[in-house]
């Protein structure tokens, strides 16, 4: 959970120094571009944590052709996710002592009329998003990613 706040704290603290150059919208609740992210994302993060689902937005991001996500999973109604029983950890593919729970971070592309999660990283203990070799596609999206 420390790693969580602290990956949450650089991010608030980035958002300050890259509003300035901001390029894309934050999809507004209710809208379709909103639902047809988080669509996307979806059926990746049902595998792992298994259904149903339902998604808090921390950061939502999108331009024409790409998008950025940073959310938290949990059942429906607001009940956290038990790691311990996710097919993701019985399969081995997180380790729920290591990990920071049911965190999700994806950038996306839209293909024709659809949006596909493209990298998608659950659980992560880093900000992965921050790889210089996302920057010639997402860096619109992930401005302090990408100086």
């Amino acid at each position: 959970m420390r790693h969580l706040l602290i990956l949450f704290l650089l991010f608030l603290l980035s958002l300050t120094t890259a509003a300035s150059a901001q390029t894309y919208t934050e999809p507004a609740r209710g809208t379709e571009l909103r639902q047809d992210l988080l669509d996307a994302i979806r059926p990746h993060i049902e595998w792992d944590l298994d259904a149903p689902i339902e998604f808090v937005v921390w950061e939502l991001r999108a331009t024409d052709n790409v998008a950025f996500a940073s959310l938290m999973a949990q059942r429906p109604g607001g009940a956290p996710i038990d790691m311990y029983q996710t097919p993701a950890a019985q399969r081995g593919d997180v380790d729920p002592e290591v990990g920071d729970g049911a965190t999700v971070q994806a950038l996306l592309v839209k293909s024709g009329r659809t949006w596909v999660a493209v990298h998608i990283g659950m659980s992560a203990t880093d900000a992965w998003w921050y790889y210089e070799g996302f920057c010639p596609i997402w860096a619109e999206v992930i401005p302090e990613a990408c100086p």
